[in-house]
């Protein structure tokens, strides 16, 4: 499993942030991303950008849990925008996704999950040093970095 998301500032290139997730095959490992998986990231994207941040994410039920709400609430430099409960097009994560599906993934049978990481990790690192590829998914979603007024 991999955290990521993508970081967009007018004037500046867009990044692309992700963390991957391995099960340990304990049977009482955790199997799924805790709040700090999806706080570490938005930490460093703070970090990278030098300011504030904006996040704009789906109502996955681990970013509505009480911790993250409790951690957003203690933030003055992250507002959060939740998205409707089903909108794979207002997210260009999914771009993201769509791109390493075409590329190094397609037609691949990893032959152990290490191989999967692998994989997965030089896909987005090639993403990563392309923006353009980054923009791209961003635009596809019709969302714009410019603020309007309501």
């Amino acid at each position: 499993m991999i955290a990521d998301l993508t970081c967009h500032k007018p004037g500046q290139r867009s990044r692309l942030i992700y963390r991957p997730r391995r099960d340990d095959g304990r049977r009482d490992g955790r199997k799924s991303f805790a709040r700090t998986d999806y706080r570490d990231p938005l930490i460093t994207a703070l970090t990278q950008l030098g300011g504030p941040i904006v996040v704009v994410w789906d109502s996955l039920n681990v970013r509505l849990a009480h911790g993250m709400r409790q951690f957003i609430a203690r933030q003055d430099w992250l507002p959060v925008y939740q998205l409707p409960s089903y909108a794979p097009d207002l997210k260009p994560v999914e771009g993201i996704w769509s791109l390493l599906g075409r590329g190094r993934m397609s037609n691949t049978a990893f032959n152990t999950p290490e191989h999967l990481i692998q994989t997965i990790r030089h896909g987005t690192r090639t993403i990563q040093y392309r923006p353009h590829l980054i923009d791209g998914c961003f635009a596809a979603t019709g969302l714009s970095l410019t603020p309007t007024t309501s």
